[in-house]
């Protein structure tokens, strides 16, 4: 009950009957939601597995130690086509996303029919994980970098898209209106008014999507499209666990120096 003042000191007000009411229904739909969960969750889980889990566990840490550090000489270009998969695939978002993002903005689309498919391109593409995409892809494009760089990409449409149009409507537009007032074409307000107060933000957005595409493509190959991945899947098939054990230390690195990288990139743009 929440605290007021008054005249004769504080005092609890009371919830109205239909706040309590309401706060109460909400309540019990939340609870059987997740009770309802936690039954369907419980009817799939085989819990004999799940009680050898521990044991299993230990085993494979035990067969992991020490790691392979051997096996380094045949990862050096899988981890260097992860990094091209994840920057091709954030520089081809990002050609992409830039004009949607123009269009999906309310104050620069040339009209809301034009602003309706832009935001259902940018709910398309955050919609379907990297993952999926690779798959897809994959069964078109055939296994390799291609199809991982270009699920990389359409991924990352919605992502970049979403954030880019969301800086063009907050920006400011006194700048615009000064000028539109002398005399300069739509274009010219746009490429002189909008996209200077926007460029910090298109710059900032396309390093932190970078630095997610390396962590997304160290997995793109556990469904063949390339990178670091497609030996991991190997090695850990193939029950060679002092391999995966370097392979996971070489994908903890790489995800520590890229985000260093993308963190001193941002500072000195923004």
């Amino acid at each position: 009950m929440p605290l007021i003042e008054t005249s004769d000191g504080p005092v609890w007000k009371r919830r109205t009957t239909k706040k309590q009411l309401a706060i109460w229904v909400g309540w019990l739909i939340g609870i059987t939601i997740v009770l309802y969960a936690w039954i369907l969750m419980t009817e799939e889980t085989v819990w004999f597995f799940v009680q050898d889990a521990p044991r299993q566990a230990m085993d494979i840490g035990t067969r992991m130690v020490p790691p392979k550090l051997s096996y380094m000489s045949r990862l050096w270009l899988p981890i260097w086509d992860t990094i091209n998969i994840a920057t091709l695939g954030t520089v081809i978002a990002l050609f992409i996303a830039i004009p949607v993002a123009f269009a999906a903005a309310r104050n620069t689309t040339p009209h809301f029919l034009v602003r309706a498919v832009a935001i259902f391109i940018i709910v398309s593409s955050r919609s379907v994980n990297s993952l999926i995409w690779a798959l897809i892809l994959v069964l078109i494009l055939g296994p390799g970098v291609l199809a991982g760089t270009i699920a990389i990409g359409l991924r990352s449409i919605g992502f970049c898209a979403k954030l880019l149009y969301e800086g063009i409507e907050e920006i400011d537009h006194t700048q615009v209106e000064a000028i539109a007032a002398t005399g300069a074409s739509r274009p010219q307000q746009m490429l002189y008014g909008i996209v200077p107060q926007v460029l910090p933000t298109f710059a900032g957005v396309g390093v932190f999507r970078w630095d997610i595409n390396i962590r997304e493509s160290t997995i793109l190959g556990l469904v063949g499209a390339g990178g670091i991945g497609l030996e991991l899947n190997g090695s850990i098939n193939t029950l060679a666990w002092t391999q995966v054990s370097m392979i996971l230390l070489v994908i903890l690195l790489t995800v520590i120096i890229s985000e260093w990288v993308s963190a001193k990139v941002r500072g000195a743009i923004i």
